[in-house]
């Protein structure tokens, strides 16, 4: 049987103070051997740090710490530029980018940034012609010409570097319809997670759409935004009414993420904290030197 990929990472500071800050945390998350970072990508907040400036700041101070934006505004990025974007992350890191990708959530603000606004179906379709246009720009090979009814290059030679996997943050229908037939990840709406109607409902449309095309589902991960606080004891409810997870000691961790993975095909999860935002520094280091190891030993044991 092949070895499972599960990734394992945590929600960056993305403040235009925080830089410090920020540093601190991926660099002993670096160390620490966790898999990635993500930073919110919203260009209209003059209080926040530009997503892909920060991402190339802190992997040219980091050795093996992959990086995201979760997820690329993608109307503020065109596809062409942002497979640029990527692609020389790429080259000058080693690999360490993931490209995460988004149709576009805040259209008043985006519009806002002087960039015409979409309608919803118009929204999705230029967010599925993009994935399949930075793939094309990626990889070397003769040079592109695009026509499509949203985006267009003429002659343009491809990167010779390989395109970055791309996670989604699918919500709607058509949305992951389109997950399943050109991405390789998808995260999940509202911090849902593997027990949550949201899921129930939604990664099903993501594989019957990869099956439709001849994809294997399996080729599509589900990498989950998973807030919590890690307490010193065992907690009694580690989950609320409505099944959301809250948190617990480090086996109760420990336990969730392993049966995540080997019941449900979890393929990644990124620490938040218990609001939503980024953890604290000590949890982080809980997180990377107490839960994540014994969850990668328990999948590998299981034989996966």
């Amino acid at each position: 049987m092949s070895a499972r990929k599960v990734s394992f990472g945590f929600g960056a500071h993305s403040g235009i103070t925080d830089g410090p800050e920020l540093l601190r945390m991926t660099q002993q998350a670096d160390r620490d051997g966790l898999d990635l970072f993500s930073l919110s990508d919203h260009p209209y907040i003059g209080g926040r740090l530009d997503a892909y400036a920060s991402i190339g700041f802190v992997l040219g101070r980091t050795q093996r710490l992959s990086g995201f934006a979760n997820v690329t505004n993608l109307p503020l990025r065109p596809p062409p530029m942002l497979a640029r974007t990527v692609t020389s992350l790429s080259a000058l890191s080693g690999g360490r980018i993931v490209l995460g990708m988004g149709a576009g959530g805040l259209w008043d603000r985006i519009a806002d940034m002087g960039v015409p606004r979409l309608s919803p179906g118009d929204a999705i379709e230029a967010f599925e012609e993009a994935i399949v246009l930075v793939k094309k720009l990626a990889g070397g090979g003769s040079p592109v010409t695009h026509q499509g009814p949203h985006y267009g290059v003429r002659q343009i030679e491809p990167a010779p570097v390989t395109a970055p996997p791309v996670w989604t943050g699918s919500v709607g229908p058509r949305s992951l319809a389109a997950t399943g037939r050109v991405a390789d990840g998808w995260i999940p709406g509202h911090a849902a997670d593997w027990l949550s109607e949201r899921y129930r409902s939604s990664r099903p449309i993501i594989d019957d759409a990869a099956v439709a095309v001849g994809r294997d589902p399996r080729e599509v991960r589900t990498i989950f935004n998973f807030p919590g606080r890690i307490t010193d004891r065992p907690v009694a409810t580690p989950r609320d009414r409505e099944r959301g997870w809250l948190g617990g000691s480090v086996d109760q961790w420990i336990e969730e993420l392993t049966g995540a993975v080997l019941e449900h095909g979890a393929g990644g999860f990124m620490l938040f904290s218990p609001t939503g935002g980024t953890t604290d520094i000590t949890s982080l280091g809980r997180w990377a030197n107490e839960i994540v190891p014994a969850v990668r030993e328990a999948v590998a044991k299981d034989g996966g």
